[in-house]
């Protein structure tokens, strides 16, 4: 044996290979979540939880008993709130001009090249979500060497908030302040705030509460309303001041379209100061000591870090949009091609009439690989000699501990055992596949119940001489409870609609287990069942279809199967099969580069299965958090409509579906639980599967539970009373005197190399392991 095939083979217990069981990505997986979430919900709460609205919507104002006289007619900038109030008034002929509501990117800046053309100096009271947008605007305004102030982080009436959010919209903005220009400040301007005598008992809890925190509340004395966009005339006559005294004059960078205020201010600042006004910031009108400082090393890069966050969740949701949007047009063409595939292959199989050629008559050989199968192998048996075609039953136990062997003897029913040392499934196959006396053979689990006319309608399709293996119709039996009902509802959608698909595009890339037919020297010339990969049907297929052989599917092929009653269950089978298929994929990846039958599996099969089955299902868990988010702070009413439009798609998919299988749609009434539980489930499994080959690690086999739901048809034990003993269809009873031997084990033919992949090395006779090297899955 190879060293390459010691590197591929899957772990055996018992050997001294360490068994690597990935979890760092789960961590990694759970720290990247709580760090989206939380981007997010700070994204969604700057941005959405509160906006930019004009000065008037304010509300109706309350009972200002509590707000004390001195306030009501002092001046407009208040310190000392919380404890002994005072108040300062603006020096004569003075006029600090402020500006709300920015750093906008368009209007800031004109309006600091006009302050800048005449020489004067502002104060800015900026609002947290701006700045973390704009962060380069906020320094520009401290390098101007402008006062800058703060207008809470997503300009909230702070009256209406409890005082946990007044302090973080305090504390945010004044950290993000920090990380863009370097510097705190101490002032702060409400917002929807105006002149002292307009504050009640609600906004003067507020300013107490700003004074504790060390900020000195900024209020307006006169108001150029430009927010209303009255025309640059009437701008310029509300803020020209009547007399001498001096003024805070309230304007505007930011909130919308500020045109008319930048030209209103080309004309003010002239004017006032022909008029002997003099320009100043709030601090230097009012002889107040520096409220700007630099500032500390960790409150700056707190800031930095805010920033960055921010910005982070501005680009988590572009990004998550843009997913959703791909996920959604993906979902979209997917359920498009389906069902136009699975419509045009009815016609083609109502045109031909079901008919491949000349009815096939040969016996088949029935290989039933079991371990541990004591709960249905028994019905499974049985089924099988229903049959109305010929068949020669092979099942092989593969080393059972549970008396598999030996309840098949039992029944004394005309079945051929044949026990081995465990080894696992593919050497199984291998074993009754060296065994088997006809060249069709069928492949069947040991879960799995035939109807009687199984066997017949799945070879019908080798009187094609191109047609090498055959698909099945797997159906699920125990569809009883919400689990059974929701897998039902994935094998007759997602499975038997996507085979539809394959066997019209010629790429089909697995045969199931469950029911699956082959042309038993097809099988000899690839070297038998190869045992690399943990889906070693979909591995068999994927070679088959490169050897230039067709797979097609017989919807009328069908076959019962117990599916997973636990989650438990179902994670391990479906981790299994995902795992597998991507081993597969990549084992066969040169398919896609070549030519004719391989290049049709390559190009069509393996880009659906990347797209569809892989890529898709990561790109689920965005709808949800994307859904999430539009819920708590988007339109809920169109997140909702788009849930229900995408469920829609669904439901049409499983009608039609149904409809094609001949399936009640009764179950399709759960489809939008399924959503909740079952959708999440898959994903996390392709997740799993994805993490643990980009790892390199190896998934082991594991043991299904088998639950005894299956049932025998009635009738079936006997062989069939229109043959004799000397037909070839007869079952006949052990010893098999009558029938050809089989060639050694030894003597299978080895396959052509696959365009200068790496080939796993032969079989040797198929070697069977020792009982404890390895424990596989059916």
């Amino acid at each position: 044996m190879t060293n390459r095939r010691r590197r591929n083979a899957p772990p055996r217990i018992g050997s001294r290979i360490r068994q690597i069981t990935p979890r760092a990505h789960w961590l990694l997986l759970s720290v990247f979540a709580v760090t989206l979430s939380t981007a997010l919900l700070l994204q969604g709460y700057t941005h959405h939880m509160f906006r930019i609205t004009s000065d008037s919507v304010t509300g109706a104002r309350g009972r200002n008993d509590t707000v004390p006289s001195q306030v009501v007619h002092g001046g407009p900038v208040i310190a000392n709130a919380a404890t002994s109030p005072h108040t300062a008034h603006v020096k004569t002929r003075t006029i600090a001009l402020t500006f709300d509501d920015g750093p906008d990117p368009v209007w800031t800046p004109r309006i600091l090249e006009v302050l800048r053309r005449n020489h004067v100096h502002a104060t800015f009271f900026v609002v947290g979500t701006q700045v973390v947008a704009h962060p380069e605007l906020a320094r520009r305004i401290v390098a101007d060497g402008h006062q800058i102030g703060i207008h809470t982080f997503t300009h909230p009436d702070l009256a209406h908030l409890a005082p946990w959010q007044r302090s973080l919209e305090l504390r945010e903005t004044q950290l993000a302040v920090a990380g863009a220009a370097g510097v705190t400040t101490a002032l702060l301007r409400p917002p929807y705030s105006s002149e002292n005598d307009a504050l009640d008992n609600a906004d003067w809890s507020v300013l107490k509460q700003a004074d504790a925190a060390g900020y000195v509340t900024v209020l307006t004395t006169q108001d150029a309303e430009d927010w209303q966009r009255p025309g640059v005339q009437r701008i310029l006559a509300n803020a020209t001041p009547h007399g001498h005294a001096g003024q805070i004059l309230l304007m505007h960078d930011a909130g919308g379209d500020r045109s008319q205020t930048v030209a209103a201010l080309e004309s003010l600042i002239p004017r006032l100061k022909a008029q002997g006004f003099r320009f100043a910031t709030v601090s230097n009108a009012v002889g107040m000591a520096a409220p700007v400082q630099p500032a500390g090393l960790g409150d700056h890069l707190q800031g930095l870090a805010l920033i960055k966050m921010l910005q982070g969740g501005d680009w988590a949701v572009w990004l998550l949009g843009l997913l959703m949007y791909a996920a959604g047009a993906i979902s979209v063409l997917r359920a498009v091609v389906v069902l136009i595939a699975a419509r045009r292959h009815r016609r083609l199989q109502t045109r031909r009439g079901r008919s491949w050629g000349p009815p096939v008559t040969e016996p088949v050989s029935v290989i039933v690989p079991a371990y541990n199968e004591s709960a249905g192998i028994e019905a499974a048996v049985r089924s099988l000699l229903a049959s109305n075609h010929p068949v020669e039953i092979i099942v092989v136990d593969d080393g059972s501990t549970d008396g598999t062997a030996d309840l098949v003897e039992s029944l004394h029913l005309p079945v051929r055992v044949i026990r081995q040392q465990n080894a696992g499934k593919p050497a199984a196959l291998n074993t009754g596949l060296a065994a088997a006396t006809w060249d069709l053979v069928v492949m069947v689990d040991g879960d799995t119940v035939f109807e009687p006319d199984t066997v017949r309608t799945i070879v019908q399709p080798f009187a094609d001489p191109r047609v090498g293996a055959v698909s099945g119709n797997a159906k699920v039996v125990n569809r009883g409870g919400l689990l059974g009902r929701w897998q039902h509802i994935e094998y007759v959608v997602g499975f038997n609609l996507d085979r539809r698909l394959f066997d019209l595009a010629e790429c089909m890339p697995t045969v199931p287990g469950a029911v699956g037919a082959f042309r038993r020297r097809a099988l000899l010339d690839l070297g038998g069942v190869s045992d690399v990969t943990l889906a070693e049907d979909t591995d068999l297929t994927m070679a088959l279809c490169r050897a230039g052989w067709r797979v097609v599917y017989e919807e009328g092929a069908k076959a019962w199967t117990e599916a997973p009653a636990s989650l438990n269950a179902l994670w391990r089978q479906r981790y299994r099969w995902c795992y597998g298929t991507l081993q597969a994929m990549w084992k066969h990846r040169g398919a896609l580069l070549q030519r004719g039958a391989a290049g049709k599996l390559g190009r069509r099969g393996l880009v659906y299965l990347l797209l569809f089955q892989v890529l898709l299902p990561l790109l689920a868990p965005v709808v949800d958090i994307f859904a999430v988010y539009g819920l708590v702070f988007l339109d809920p009413v169109r997140i909702i409509g788009l849930w229900l439009a995408f469920l829609l798609l669904q439901l049409l998919m499983g009608l039609y579906a149904f409809r094609l299988d001949g399936e009640r749609p009764g179950p399709l009434w759960s489809l939008p639980l399924q959503q909740f539980v079952y959708r999440q489930l898959m994903y996390l499994v392709v997740i799993q599967s994805v993490f643990t080959a980009v790892s390199g690690s190896r998934l082991r086999w594991q043991r299904m539970e088998r639950y005894g739901s299956l049932q025998a048809p009635t009738g079936a034990g006997t062989p069939r009373v229109d043959l004799t003993p000397q037909d070839p269809g007869f079952a006949q009873p052990a010893p098999y005197e009558g029938y050809p031997q089989p060639a050694p084990y030894d003597a299978l033919q080895q396959p052509a190399p696959y365009d200068g992949l790496p080939q796993p090395p032969p079989h040797h006779g198929f070697r069977q392991p020792a009982p404890h090297e390895t424990s596989q899955l059916y």
